[in-house]
């Protein structure tokens, strides 16, 4: 009877040992499966908000910057250069003496012609006065008309010769002034290419001596535009670029004009378009490279929603007759058609009565996110060599 109450009580023991085991368990799944119930839908995918702001459509090319009038200076005149009065950067005056070439040449020159005319006038007094007197002789017929013709051709001969001696002496005059490098504008010294000491030399191929700019506030660019592109370019049209200089800044620039004849680099078609570039603040250099867009298309202060939000799908279907995209709202997605505008590479504008800046829009699935959870509830209650989550019982 003893044992039979012993094993009464092993017995109540043993089922109130299974009865609080199976209850732990049960909480034990029970919380399990809560922990691992399918997260809530917003957390699923990738957002992003609805945005004001503007957007762009632009063809890009690359192009070198110049000075506006930009002037070469040569010499009209071979000598050899005595002075050099300017340099690089050096900014001149219309008119102002540049280099000078060696005067006694020159000066020489001058005095030479000025002798010739002094013996010129001489000749022509006196080839006048052998005229003057054997004038009356022909009147009164002791000189024939083929005698007194001598007289007056030496006297016109003379006359002319004077004439020839006076040119001849501007003729030096003016070689005496070219020989004063002047510039021809005002301007900047870009470009020097003569040292003293030099001989220069003139031709018909005259050489350059300085590159005069007229104004470095006013820049242009030399944009080279593909065939492929050139008919979306149009006279007026808005343009930015940047240069290497200054990566961080923004200039701006408009086309001036497009150049009708191409150039052609292994097979490749290019036209010549000219942009204005103001350059008030001086930052912009003659040569440099510029990287230029020309703006097709501009939308300002407009709805702008990501190229992946228009592109997403809640299920495989694609859908390419309607453009729409996912919102959230209580954590809830609804598809809403919109109706797009102008797009680039990365957004698009979009245009419905239904949606505002800041709105929550899908882009896709947020699968990194989902993985790393279950990564981190698998280390609380790890999975069992059978498949099953945490320990069996």
């Amino acid at each position: 009877m003893k044992i039979v109450k012993i094993g009464i009580k092993f017995l109540k023991l043993a089922l109130m040992t299974c009865g609080v085991l199976f209850i732990i368990l049960t909480i034990h799944r029970s919380l399990a499966a809560f922990l691992y119930q399918d997260t809530p839908k917003a957390s699923q995918f990738r957002i992003e908000k609805i945005k004001r702001g503007s957007i762009e459509n632009t063809i890009s090319c690359t192009g070198t910057l110049s000075a506006v009038g930009t002037v070469e200076v040569g010499t009209q005149v071979s000598g050899t250069i005595k002075k050099v009065l300017v340099d690089y950067n050096d900014r001149v005056t219309k008119g102002q003496i540049l280099a000078e070439l060696d005067l006694d040449t020159f000066n020489a020159a001058v005095d030479t012609a000025n002798a010739s005319v002094i013996k010129s006038r001489a000749l022509y007094k006196q080839a006048t006065a052998d005229y003057e007197r054997n004038k009356p002789l022909y009147e009164q017929g002791h000189l024939s008309s083929q005698e007194i013709l001598i007289y007056e051709t030496e006297k016109e001969t003379a006359r002319a010769e004077l004439l020839s001696a006076k040119a001849f002496v501007k003729k030096e005059k003016i070689n005496l002034r070219n020989a004063q490098i002047r510039s021809p504008i005002n301007g900047v010294i870009l470009k020097r290419d003569i040292e003293e000491g030099q001989t220069v030399a003139a031709s018909l191929s005259t050489p350059t001596l300085f590159i005069i700019a007229e104004n470095l506030s006013s820049m242009e660019i030399e944009a080279s535009v593909d065939e492929s592109d050139i008919g979306m370019v149009n006279k007026g049209q808005e343009v930015t670029f940047t240069v290497q200089s200054y990566p961080d800044d923004l200039f701006y620039g408009t086309v001036t004009q497009i150049q009708m004849n191409p150039t052609e680099t292994s097979n490749v078609v290019m036209y010549t378009v000219i942009v204005a570039a103001p350059n008030k603040k001086g930052k912009l250099l003659p040569g440099m490279t510029a990287t230029a867009d020309f703006v097709v298309e501009k939308a300002e202060n407009e709805l702008l929603v990501s190229n992946a939000a228009l592109n997403f799908r809640l299920d495989d279907r694609k859908n390419k007759e309607d453009s729409g995209i996912y919102v959230l709202d209580g954590g809830i997605s609804e598809r809403i058609c919109v109706t797009t505008g102008i797009t680039d590479s990365m957004t698009t504008v979009i245009k419905s009565e239904n949606l505002t800046p800041g709105t929550l829009v899908i882009i896709g699935n947020n699968i990194e996110k989902t993985k790393s959870s279950k990564g981190f509830m698998s280390k609380i209650f790890p999975k069992s060599p059978g498949g099953g989550r945490g320990p069996r019982i």
